[in-house]
């Protein structure tokens, strides 16, 4: 054969076949011996999107008298505005959180970069808020831990040039110990007081005790996310906007049936999507509906069953996912089969958790999958302009940043797909 038709070939049946990647050992939990700090020092800082134009900043003191202050502005040491904000604590088993502050700051320019101090003393930071119009770059890892191949991870997403973190669920793999949430803050607070960290829950963040404790306890005091501002009633599932994206991040471990709470806030928030605004259309959620390697084998089949048929009427584009310890992307997909109308799935729940990789796939490969590979890595989606977006997955390989798969995904808002699905989004919409 001709040089570039072997090549060709190699490159068809290198994307459409699973990864033959050796990958390298597995690293050890981090060790966070640090000196200690004054009580009133701000510690585990971490921002998020609050609403349009502003920014929620979390921090935590060992000081209960701490004041919920922020002070920001556009110059180092320099700072034109304060804000009041709440605060909360928990205490779970043997265990008392520090004083949980959550302020919110703004209105705040866009593609600006802020400097901030928490508390009225401390350290100063440093955020950037996202920009208003495309293009738009996102960051996306899930089930990250505290864990060498942890670092690594946020050590090439510090790499990258991006405006907005998303995180499918399982984040500091405390599961129930609860010092953990507080070295898994300190852990993340480099990236995560920098630009926001949008996340949802996964099953490790659940941490209920029958009779003792409700789920979530843990997670809800410490990562507030915007639901009150998004209409939602639950901080379990909410949805905000940036530059030309709508996202909705669903929670995989509340109800979800037509007749839940989330259903309902589901519908009313699609309804409200104006798509000549915000082109794209995302969706985060732990639990994966479409999985072909070993692990968690249908489990997010009764989430699919109530929801799919909304999210496709909704023309949803991009889907992802993480609770399975490897990657794997898809073509567009609906109802189990190959659908151009589809959203596109990509599992990336490799961000490098304590329990390691899940190396075992189904064969033969399902005619939806695409790539797949166990390793750890992250992925980047930058959103170029209203219809078009490259996705890219980059896995850590021993600490070099590799680019191991990619793709160009255009919007269906211009297709003729969305036209034919709204009549039936309507339908679902107005109900029997």
């Amino acid at each position: 054969m001709e040089p570039k038709l072997v090549l060709a070939l190699f490159l068809f049946v290198s994307a459409t076949a699973t990864s033959e990647y050796i990958r390298p050992s597995t690293r050890k939990t981090l060790d966070f011996s640090r000196p200690s700090k004054s009580s009133s020092h701000p510690q585990q800082v971490h921002i998020s999107l609050a609403g349009d134009k502003h920014m929620r900043v979390s921090w935590v003191t060992n000081d209960k008298s701490a004041a919920s202050m922020v002070e920001y502005g556009t110059s180092p040491g320099r700072y034109s505005n304060i804000a009041l904000g709440e605060s909360t604590w928990y205490s779970y088993l043997f265990y008392s959180s520090g004083k949980i502050h959550h302020t919110v700051i703004g209105p705040l320019e866009d593609n600006t970069v802020y400097y901030y101090r928490c508390g009225g003393g401390g350290p100063e930071y440093k955020l950037k808020t996202p920009p208003a119009q495309f293009p738009v770059t996102f960051a996306v890892a899930g089930d990250l831990g505290q864990t060498g191949w942890t670092q690594s991870t946020l050590d090439h997403i510090d790499q990258c040039k991006y405006d907005v973190h998303l995180l499918p669920g399982d984040l500091s793999y405390a599961d129930y110990m609860q010092h953990l949430w507080d070295t898994f803050g300190e852990l993340v607070e480099p990236l995560a007081s920098a630009r926001p960290w949008m996340v949802t829950q996964g099953n490790h963040e659940r941490e209920s005790i029958p009779f003792l404790k409700d789920g979530f306890e843990p997670y809800n005091s410490r990562w507030k996310m915007p639901f009150e501002e998004s209409g939602s009633s639950s901080n379990l599932y909410y949805s905000f906007e940036v530059a030309g994206a709508h996202i909705i991040m669903l929670g995989s471990y509340t109800d979800y049936d037509e007749y839940s709470n989330q259903y309902n806030w589901l519908e009313a928030d699609i309804a409200k999507v104006d798509r000549n605004k915000t082109p794209w259309l995302i969706v985060l959620f732990h639990v994966p509906w479409y999985n072909s390697n070993e692990a968690h084998q249908n489990e997010g089949d009764r989430m699919m069953e109530a929801m799919e048929p909304l999210l496709y009427a909704a023309s949803v584009d991009i889907v992802l996912a993480g609770h399975v310890h490897a990657y794997e992307r898809t073509e567009r997909v609906n109802n189990g089969k190959l659908d151009p109308c589809g959203a596109v799935h990509i599992t990336i729940g490799d961000g490098g958790n304590r329990e390691g990789l899940a190396h075992k796939y189904k064969n033969p490969q399902p005619a939806w999958s695409v790539f797949r590979e166990a390793s750890f890595g992250h992925g980047e989606l930058k959103l170029a302009n209203s219809t078009h977006a490259f996705w890219s997955w980059h896995r850590n390989d021993d600490d070099e940043p590799v680019r191991s798969d990619q793709v160009w995904i255009t919007s269906l808002v211009n297709s003729e797909c969305f036209a034919e699905n709204k009549h039936g989004l309507r339908k679902i919409l107005m109900g029997p």
